[in-house]
């Protein structure tokens, strides 16, 4: 396909937030259909992430939110490989979005690998029992409750949830684009959430 319509690549743009180059070369490759040419720079995203995962990142920002009302604060640290990254407005607006996002979404910990274990074990006794009238074998009821923990790390979890300004990519997958995107290893450090009387 040569001739590639300038509103597919405006349309992929938005959604994948990946670059006019790599748009175009995208939709060629997926003869301008677009939801395999978002496939196809999501795959690539989190390929160009995965290379750069081991990199060191020492630079950063830390941002601040104050939700309208004084009554919800949010912290959160980013870090990437260098000081000129850091400044740049991608990563500063994905910040400012992120702390609104957590004002809203309330997560209680960045990745599955922090949720506390007594938690996940007393949520997972919790499915156990829902399903023990059941009359599944245990094997099946074994991987009903994986389904259910995963479910519950899209929920808790900043990393897994929607995000609030795209839901039909994770934090985790925008944060992938961002990388490949920005060509630097950035990642989510920390955050804290404040609530008046929470």
């Amino acid at each position: 396909m040569s001739k590639i319509d300038i509103k597919l690549i405006q349309e992929v743009r938005e959604r994948t937030g990946a670059g006019m180059l790599n748009v175009r070369k995208a939709l060629e490759e997926a003869n301008g259909e677009v939801e395999k040419a978002v496939e196809i720079l999501r795959t690539k995203g989190a390929a160009s992430a995965e290379k750069r995962a081991g990199r060191n990142t020492a630079e950063g920002i830390v941002q601040a939110y104050i939700h309208p009302g004084d009554q919800i604060g949010v912290l959160i640290e980013m870090n990437c490989e260098t000081d000129f990254v850091a400044r740049t407005d991608e990563i500063k607006n994905f910040a400012k979005d992120l702390c609104m996002h957590i004002a809203a979404f309330k997560p209680m910990y960045l990745s599955p690998e922090e949720v506390d274990q007594k938690f996940l074990e007393h949520e997972r006794s919790i499915f156990k029992s829902q399903l023990a009238d059941s009359g599944k074998p245990e094997k099946i009821v074994e991987q009903i409750v994986e389904g259910k923990v995963n479910k519950l790390y899209t929920e808790v979890c900043l990393l897994k949830q929607a995000y609030i300004k795209n839901d039909q990519f994770s934090v985790e997958d925008t944060l992938k684009q961002l990388i490949a995107k920005t060509g630097e290893n950035i990642v989510i450090k920390r955050f804290a959430r404040f609530e008046v009387g929470a």
